[in-house]
């Protein structure tokens, strides 16, 4: 099964959600990340902490989502947005069939950087249990429907 993780820069919240979900995943799911408007890198913290979690980094880039609507890109099978709404934030809108869920979750690279540690950590933390409660069910075997709603459930969770 193949999650797109969106954001604006790809920088920091859905470059962790990418490797989380890669990371615990054990095999069951391919995840990838990318920005609507990439920055280009990867922030420093981002790498700092997964790496830090013993999560593999060397292949964390910073990408646009043109890349993952070409042709020869995989199929994917969720879409999950993680902008966050105190910058007020526009989110990136991924066309097609997909499900599709939105994971909001403010900024860590917004945060001053005397208080990147924390932020990035509750991120972190935040999306951790997500992607875990995710896992935990028989993706697999959902429809479309049942996915889209527990989707829905777990992005509320803190």
């Amino acid at each position: 099964m193949n999650i797109l993780v969106l954001c604006t820069g790809n920088s920091a919240r859905s470059i962790l959600l990418e490797s989380l979900f890669n990371h615990t995943g054990e095999g069951r799911v391919r995840a990838y990340s990318a920005g609507s408007n990439p920055t280009g890198k990867v922030h420093p913290q981002s790498l700092t902490l997964l790496g830090a979690e013993s999560h593999d980094v060397r292949d964390a880039r910073s990408k646009s989502w043109d890349e993952f609507a070409a042709e020869d890109a995989p199929e994917m099978d969720i879409v999950i947005t993680v902008c966050g709404s105190a910058a007020e934030e526009t989110c990136p809108v991924w066309p097609g069939a997909p499900v599709r869920a939105h994971w909001g979750v403010e900024d860590p690279a917004a945060a001053s950087q005397s208080d990147w540690e924390t932020a990035f950590r509750t991120a972190y933390d935040i999306l951790g249990r997500r992607a875990e409660a995710l896992l935990e069910l028989p993706i697999e075997t959902m429809d479309s429907v049942e996915l889209s709603a527990h989707l829905k459930r777990i992005g509320a969770l803190l």
